[in-house]
């Protein structure tokens, strides 16, 4: 499956919110979108037509497939997943696609994106449960440890990484030993504990029901 090779910005400034897809840069004024907080291309700062349910609900769906790096595909077989699943499909979505690996390392510091996770792991850096794992949508389960190999532990972009992480920042489903370079997925978050205040899974849901 190809990936998404273009300018991560230019993501963001459609969906005209900060998607945190380049890592620090996302934090500073560097950020495109502090100064242009319009649509890319010619016409970007000129499309200002009225969006229709369906616009509103596609991009809803949009924003949250792209904050997660993940394909159609993919993001549909979650959904369908999800559906299977008891409770609010809406919420589910959210809770499988925040057991992914690489969202899971990034939530916990070790990477600066969700795609520089996806990196590390298929370089395998990380341990689960002392298995090596490349795979980035691997869903962990709660218990599951986290480690950092042994031959990575010295890695700059996983100790710089680590510096933004600051003591209460971590969601309350993650744990983090700094020192000992590990980090365990305490439990499926609720949804209240997810940290997307400005995602309507809803949209998607209604989206995906036509």
């Amino acid at each position: 499956m190809g990936r998404y090779v273009e300018a991560s910005c230019r993501l963001c400034r459609r969906e005209r919110q900060k998607l945190f897809l380049k890592g620090v840069k996302c934090y500073t004024d560097k950020c495109p979108l502090e100064k242009r907080n319009y649509a890319p291309g010619q016409h970007g700062l000129r499309r200002r037509q009225k969006v229709s349910e369906y616009g509103v609900q596609l991009r809803e769906k949009q924003k949250v497939k792209r904050m997660y790096g993940v394909y159609e595909q993919q993001f549909r077989n979650y959904f369908e997943m999800a559906t299977h699943q008891k409770g609010r499909t809406g919420e589910n979505l959210l809770r499988l696609l925040e057991r992914r690996l690489d969202n899971v390392l990034y939530r916990l510091g070790f990477a600066a994106s969700r795609k520089s996770a996806r990196q590390l792991v298929l370089h395998g850096h990380f341990l689960v449960n002392n298995k090596q794992v490349d795979v980035a949508s691997y869903l962990l389960k709660p218990g599951d440890v986290i480690k950092v190999t042994d031959a990575s532990k010295q890695l700059d972009s996983i100790h710089s990484s680590l510096k933004r992480i600051k003591e209460g920042m971590l969601p309350s489903y993650l744990q983090l030993d700094k020192a000992q370079l590990t980090g365990t997925f305490l439990q499926v978050p609720e949804r209240s504990e997810i940290p997307l205040p400005d995602v309507n899974e809803q949209l998607i849901v209604e989206l995906y029901s036509k």
